[in-house]
């Protein structure tokens, strides 16, 4: 086996093997694209702009929605590019600065999820002390931290699996420069290498994935000690939508990444990276927007603002 790495480039499959859906599969996902990010940008401008929506959940709301653009913006026009070409070719520093992104704003989701139910707990469970403990200086550092938390996991794991050894074939059976297909083209035995990339995979998942849980245990206790039915009702409608968010998110990529290289079916797994790649974006802001009334009536005022008001 050599020891260095003699691929300069990797072919991406993507979805070659169907050709006669390619074109079909290109309007789905544009259109996909297209009202994710029309989705996202509303909530954002939303948020911004509506002084009734400065609380710690919008804030974090709309940090999610901005992670949601970036996300979908390092996987689907590429792919949407690559679904009208015959062959599709992506550099090896490219496919490496694709990973590099697409792990950076996943795990910042992720960290970013598990802030919000901490911001959920406290609203909830601590109500009296909730301005006090959420202040705009503790949400700003809770955002950063998870910023940070993404940018050091989404360097190491991409310098860790960009300097194993690529010797050949170079075909990715995926429509991006995924963590599974690409571990299955390192040479020689990757046992200790995959075992590696699925402990940080698994610790960086299991991490916020048990401190939500532990944050709704409490909020759902909270819940249950309430005496009025309709205070129930109310409150939980307050976290529903970001439970709705977490479960699409974890439940998807814990499958995904938590799993021995022996198990993977990249056939079945690349229709599976696209309902966390391309579906989950799109539903975040129709889940926040449809089962929210504050942010459902200030897009409304916006848009009265825009498109109702007489012009001079």
């Amino acid at each position: 086996m050599e020891n260095e790495t003699s691929v300069t480039e990797f072919i991406i499959l993507g979805f070659s093997k169907l050709p006669e859906m390619k074109f079909l599969l290109f309007l789905v996902f544009f259109c996909l694209y297209f009202f994710t990010i029309l989705g996202n940008i509303i909530i954002v401008v939303t948020i911004s702009f509506d002084s009734s929506l400065e609380t710690p959940m919008y804030f974090f709301l709309r940090n999610l929605s901005f992670l949601e653009l970036c996300f979908t913006s390092v996987t689907i026009p590429n792919m949407l590019v690559n679904l009208r070409l015959a062959e599709s070719k992506i550099s090896f520093v490219g496919c490496a600065t694709q990973l590099y992104f697409f792990l950076l704003f996943g795990v910042t989701e992720c960290f970013l999820l598990s802030v919000m139910s901490y911001d959920r707990y406290v609203a909830i469970c601590i109500p009296l002390r909730y301005t006090a403990i959420m202040d705009k200086k503790t949400c700003l550092q809770l955002s950063v931290v998870s910023w940070v938390a993404g940018f050091l996991v989404a360097a190491g794991h991409t310098t860790f699996i960009f300097n194993l050894p690529f010797c050949g074939p170079n075909i990715i059976n995926h429509f991006f420069c995924e963590i599974q297909p690409l571990l299955v083209l390192i040479c020689g035995n990757t046992y200790w290498n995959e075992v590696q990339v699925i402990a940080v995979a698994g610790v960086v998942l299991m991490l916020p994935f048990i401190f939500i849980l532990v944050s709704y245990f409490h909020i759902i206790t909270t819940i249950l000690k309430m005496r009025s039915a309709k205070s129930r009702h109310k409150t939980f409608s307050t976290c529903s939508s970001h439970l709705i968010v977490v479960t699409l998110f974890y439940g998807t990529a814990l499958f995904m990444y938590t799993r021995p290289k022996s198990s993977y079916s990249l056939g079945t797994d690349k229709w599976l990276s696209l309902f966390y790649s391309v579906i989950t974006p799109i539903l975040n802001p129709i889940i926040y927007s449809l089962r929210n009334k504050e942010v459902k009536g200030a897009m409304w005022k916006l848009c009265s603002k825009i498109f109702l008001t007489p012009k001079v």
